[in-house]
């Protein structure tokens, strides 16, 4: 028997309006739907007029324990139907670990694409679009979070982040100390009744986001001025020395403590070079 098709199926941010007809079609004619949330799938399907016979669930948290019993179905010939709770399966949303063992198990995958948050904020952004990094949701906290940092400020092109609402000004500060006070575009609820897209430098966003948002939250960070790096992967020549940005950042009445994490995450120096730095600056006051 050949084994069934795989269709991944891209859903509504927000606004279910936006399923295309593709999609809908695809839900009503399966006969399995694999949801991170069955509860929220629900109402879409509703919404779609799909009535599958096996409605299964996939959550992040157990992601692994669930896609050996789902390729099972798929080699005995079913057909399924992928989707999150919002936008692209595998895209920041579980899905990836299936969709490979799809293709293990000899299954057709068949991408049925549709809404995207990060798409739809960097269309509204009027940044350069011909070369952009996606980062997802940066690490919490620790070691991980300042490496991605670095990671981001060595980037080149524009930048799209996802963040939660609660979370949004803590990473909107840390952005502007690793990379500078770029333009950005801030886009909250997108497709949905209180959609919200604001544009202005990473500093401007911070202070509107001080009090807490609410709902999802997309980040659009402009390329910094002559791209992040130079020829051959060195350092741009016109950002400006270090003592200089260490300099400004003093006067401007920063703890020190605070100027040596941002140059350390900007300049790609360890903690302890950043505040001899810092310190060998103030020495010269």
């Amino acid at each position: 028997m050949a084994a069934g098709t795989l269709y991944v199926v891209a859903t509504p941010i927000g606004n279910l309006d936006d399923l295309s007809p593709r999609a809908a079609d695809v839900l009503r004619r399966v006969g399995v739907v694999v949801a991170e949330d069955t509860r929220r799938t629900r109402t879409l399907l509703a919404h779609a007029g799909a009535r599958p016979a096996h409605l299964l669930s996939m959550p992040a948290f157990d992601e692994r324990g669930r896609v050996a019993g789902i390729v099972e179905r798929l080699a005995a010939g079913e057909d399924v139907a992928l989707v999150t709770d919002a936008g692209t399966p595998g895209v920041s949303d579980p899905g990836a670990r299936l969709v490979d063992a799809a293709w293990g198990a000899g299954a057709r995958v068949v991408p049925v694409p549709g809404p995207s948050a990060a798409l739809a904020a960097l269309s509204a952004s009027g940044f350069a679009a011909d070369r952009f990094h996606f980062a997802g949701f940066l690490p919490r906290k620790g070691g991980a979070r300042e490496a991605a940092l670095r990671s981001l400020a060595a980037a080149r092109g524009t930048l799209v982040l996802f963040e939660a609402g609660n979370r949004a000004s803590g990473t909107l500060r840390d952005l502007r100390e690793a990379l500078g006070d770029r333009p950005a575009v801030l886009a909250r609820e997108v497709t949905k009744l209180h959609e919200e897209i604001l544009r202005g430098r990473l500093s401007d966003l911070e202070g509107r986001a001080r009090d807490g948002l609410r709902g999802e939250v997309t980040l659009v960070l402009a390329e910094a001025p002559g791209g992040a790096e130079g020829a051959g992967g060195q350092p741009d020549a016109s950002a400006p020395p270090v003592e200089e940005e260490i300099r400004r950042r003093l006067a401007a009445g920063e703890p020190p403590v605070e100027v040596a994490r941002a140059v350390a995450r900007g300049r790609g120096l360890t903690r302890r070079e950043a505040y001899a730095r810092v310190e060998a600056v103030r020495g010269r006051r």
